[in-house]
């Protein structure tokens, strides 16, 4: 390409710096829907019209047509930008950051000789965060405290236990802690750790595409820092929900639903959580966590505002000194701030350098870990609604919602319903499970002011066609509209079949394309159970030996010798066992399931109340676990 030419050496640089950090799954490419979460968690915000311009520019600049933009794409997508002066636009919003670092890259998934980025501040930030985290942990004391000013990060995590250990802080219990190998620390050993972590991490909705346990047992520093901050993340944002906290009620603007307000992404919420502590000090709001915190000003008011204020029986009275706010360099000012922060054990994440050149992902875990320790909306009103009558998402719609993070679908699914209803995320997802997907059929955002919602029916309307001419699904009574509106009922019966036939595929694949029912899988579990001498055998996935949990680990011991401790395991009928017995042997199923290889995304209380639909996905993998040993 001649424009190549055109562009200076620095340019060039960052447009490299660019296409990494847009490039989320790592693939080597960029689509147009990881463009879009480029933007959306870009700085600054765009007119909807100018992002639009922008991203009819990638799209027409797709030269080959494959749906997929490559690096020489991209830098002739940034030439014709410039051609029409949006290319400071974009420029600002992919800019390089004071802290970068690039080393080159030949991974069997990238291209050669890429460069990857990461952000020594991000390492810096992560490092003291998992110190604090781990520092009473025993089966960490050969790892922290970690150096945060050299590379120790990159080699702690080669052992699989601290990942193991942060997803547990993150997720209580998604592992069971029985299964880390913290003893004997083998090159096997701790790649079973690694597989460990990275299934429990997809478990709960990490997107772990492309990232291998070599990666990081090779301590890949893009990887590792990308991985970590997914685990820390999930971790902050749990709780920044309403229906865990439902004093966020109060966050309600005049003339809003709740139903809205339960809609917005944790981000949002955090923003207006921030809002409302400024406006109750009288002071002005913010829109981003960069630009708009560079002077530590809303940060002295948060905190002033948020201090506890010995009101409370055994509470401390911490008054926050506000005399930072007469300083006037910036960086002096937000050192006085963080010094502030610290009286509320509250310095994490950033340093008065990443508040100043407004590193808005760490500012935002610094927002998110103050939000935990002090939210200050204990007397806020509720605006007259009856916290009871506030849904939570059942378990069912979180392991779904979990699967579809995990294999990195865009925009990120915050809420099952109304994250789905233009059909986008299901569309990506029919990709995932080998549907074509005419994309040019499709709308996408961002959609007009007006006309919006037609847009998005469309889309469903599309959806629901493919799953009943491609995917051959079952979908009667199932309309476009259905997805649309949110409907549960309908929007379920959807993505369970995208779940099965995502868990299946492998088992056809190995099957020579063989459609895998469900009595296939029962006789192929039934089979193995008797060729490996166990008497744990199941009639169907609604079995009530199931509860147990016996029949998946018996079928583990014999695709994988030697992973299940039997000492962990209770043994006895169906009715010997307690129910915590039973919840112990579940926990430990999973987990030795996870490290064996299988990606299972369901929980142990899935298999505790023999919930079919989880059931089958459990024993799929299991089996496809299986066919690929026997394989080999």
């Amino acid at each position: 390409m001649e424009n190549i030419t055109q562009i200076s050496r620095e340019d060039l640089e960052d447009l490299r710096e660019a296409f990494n950090r847009i490039d989320i799954d790592n693939s080597g490419f960029v689509s147009d829907f990881e463009l879009q979460e480029l933007f959306k968690e870009a700085s600054f915000s765009l007119p909807g019209f100018q992002i639009r311009e922008i991203v009819e520019t990638f799209i027409a600049g797709d030269t080959n047509k494959d749906e997929k933009i490559s690096f020489d794409e991209f830098v002739a997508i940034y030439q014709e930008l410039k051609s029409k002066q949006l290319s400071e636009t974009f420029r600002k919003t992919v800019s390089r950051r004071d802290g970068i670092r690039s080393f080159g890259g030949l991974s069997g998934i990238s291209s050669e000789g890429t460069q990857h980025s990461y952000s020594d501040e991000e390492k810096v930030a992560f490092v003291n965060w998992i110190n604090k985290a781990l520092a009473k942990d025993s089966d960490c004391s050969h790892l922290v405290p970690m150096n945060p000013e050299n590379d120790s990060l990159f080699t702690s995590v080669r052992d699989g236990i601290l990942l193991c250990k942060m997803i547990n802080i993150s997720q209580p219990d998604t592992i069971d802690e029985r299964v880390i190998n913290t003893k004997k620390r083998t090159t096997f050993t701790m790649s079973e750790n690694l597989v460990l972590a990275l299934n429990s991490a997809s478990a709960i909705g990490c997107t772990v595409v492309n990232i291998h346990a070599p990666d990081l047992m090779a301590g890949k520093p893009h990887l590792v820092l990308g991985l970590l901050w997914q685990i820390i993340k999930t971790g902050l944002f749990a709780d920044i929900e309403i229906s865990r906290n439902e004093a966020l009620i109060c966050l309600l603007a005049d003339g809003e639903e709740l139903d809205h307000l339960m809609s917005v992404s944790p981000e949002e919420l955090l923003l207006r959580w921030v809002n409302y502590h400024l406006k109750n000090a009288g002071t002005q709001p913010i829109s981003n966590f960069s630009e708009d915190i560079k002077d530590s000003l809303a940060y002295f008011h948060l905190l002033d505002q948020i201090s506890p204020k010995g009101d409370i029986d055994d509470e401390p009275f911490i008054d926050i000194d506000m005399a930072g706010l007469n300083e006037r360099d910036p960086e002096r000012r937000a050192e006085l701030m963080l010094c502030q922060a610290a009286r509320l054990d509250c310095r994490q994440f950033v340093s008065p350098k990443d508040v100043v050149s407004g590193n808005s992902k760490l500012n935002m875990a610094f927002v998110a870990n103050l939000f935990n320790t002090y939210p200050a909306l204990g007397r806020a009103q509720t605006n007259g609604i009856d916290p009871a009558l506030i849904e939570g998402e059942s378990r069912e719609e979180k392991t779904f919602r979990n699967w579809m993070n995990s294999l990195g679908v865009a925009p990120y699914v915050n809420r099952l319903y109304c994250d789905l209803c233009d059909a986008l995320v299901i569309l990506q997802l029919y990709e995932k499970v080998n549907v074509p997907v005419d994309w040019k059929k499709v709308n996408r955002p961002p959609y007009p002011a007006l006309g919006a919602n037609m847009r998005k029916l469309e889309n469903c309307s599309y959806a629901v066609d493919l799953g009943r001419t491609e995917a051959r699904f079952s979908l009667v009574g199932i309309g476009g509209e259905n997805i649309n509106e949110g409907s549960v009922m309908h929007t379920l019966a959807l993505v369970w079949q995208l779940m099965r036939r995502y868990t299946v595929q492998v088992l056809s694949d190995l099957g020579a394309g063989e459609k895998i029912g469900d009595q296939i899988i029962v006789n192929w579990v039934n089979s193995t159970l008797t060729q490996g001498g166990k008497d744990t055998q199941i009639g169907s996935f609604k079995d009530k030996l199931i509860s147990t949990s016996l029949p998946v680990i018996d079928l583990i011991d014999i695709i994988a010798p030697n992973a299940v401790k039997q000492e962990m395991v209770k043994r006895g009928k169906t009715a010997e066992l307690s129910e915590p017995d039973k919840l112990n042997n579940a926990k430990y199923a999973v987990s030795v399931a996870r490290k064996i290889g299988a990606r299972v995304y369901a929980l142990p209380d899935d298999l505790v109340e023999v919930k079919p639909k989880m059931v089958l996905t459990v024993f799929a993998c299991l089996m496809g676990r299986g066919m690929k040993k026997a394989d080999k």
